[in-house]
């Protein structure tokens, strides 16, 4: 007499181990928490959905300007993943351990000049045209100084000569507090903020990156806090994300991809 296994169907024999592959993913399945600057925003929207499905693992990410993301961190709030300008993981590892592993420095972007969908396009190719736009522009959004976007344009109307003249058309705010929202609406005649929070914004056109003279590139990097008791998953999205064969997706989202995760 035959052992009842034999009488199994081939077909039920591969439905019963998908079902026990499916059961161990899901077994190891994480949630990582991140936490990110808003430059990074559109980029890690694009592949969230299909690290989920490769690993099981869920994202679950909270935005911000950076300002704010250190912020949350300095009172304590708990990340499994960060994501931030390099040289601001640097502050923040000043009072929050961090781990070695998952240092990654990804991806770089610059600064754009953004108008109203419609208007006239400033001349931006040289510094006396930019300074010549913003000389004529009645009102300009820039973003915090607290950041390294704002910080650059405050010191970049300081060497061109223009501060006094520039200081009282300005609006401060960040991209992802709507900034480019100001330059939809006719509320400033101009922005100039990261390409990657601005370029997908409605109403508004891309007049080009500002001048290299002129210019500051973003550099975006990874870190996990030490904290983070199981960083595999967390160091699984940073190997997803630097992966080589994401570098579209990057420069969809108006980056230039940099480097891979150890």
């Amino acid at each position: 007499m035959s052992s009842g296994i034999s009488h199994i169907h081939p077909l039920a024999s591969v439905l019963f181990a998908l079902a026990l592959t499916s059961s161990a993913t899901l077994a190891n399945a994480e949630e990582i928490r991140v936490l990110s600057g808003g430059g990074a925003q559109g980029a890690l929207r694009a592949v969230i959905p299909e690290f989920e499905k490769a690993t099981g693992h869920q994202v679950r990410p909270t935005f911000a300007h950076v300002s704010v993301v250190q912020q949350k961190l300095a009172t304590g709030e708990k990340a499994d993943l960060i994501f931030l300008p390099v040289p601001l993981i640097a502050q923040v590892e000043k009072t929050l351990p961090l781990r070695s592993e998952g240092r990654v420095a990804l991806a770089r972007v610059g600064i754009a000049v953004i108008i109203r969908k419609g208007t006239t396009a400033p001349d931006i190719s040289t510094p006396d045209a930019v300074r010549k736009m913003l000389f004529n522009a009645q009102s300009i959004e820039f973003p915090p100084e607290n950041g390294p976007v704002g910080g650059h344009l405050a010191r970049m109307i300081e060497k061109l000569g223009v501060a006094e003249a520039v200081k009282p058309k300005l609006i401060i705010k960040a991209a992802i507090d709507g900034g480019a929202q100001l330059v939809a609406e006719g509320k400033a005649d101009l922005a100039m903020q990261l390409l990657s929070e601005v370029q997908s914004a409605n109403g508004i056109t891309v007049v080009g990156m500002l001048p290299p003279d002129l210019q500051n590139f973003v550099i975006y990097g990874s870190t996990i806090p030490a904290s983070n008791d199981k960083p595999e998953a967390a160091l699984a999205f940073v190997k997803f994300l630097s992966d080589p064969n994401k570098k579209d997706v990057w420069k969809s989202a108006g980056f230039e991809i940099m480097g891979t995760a150890n």
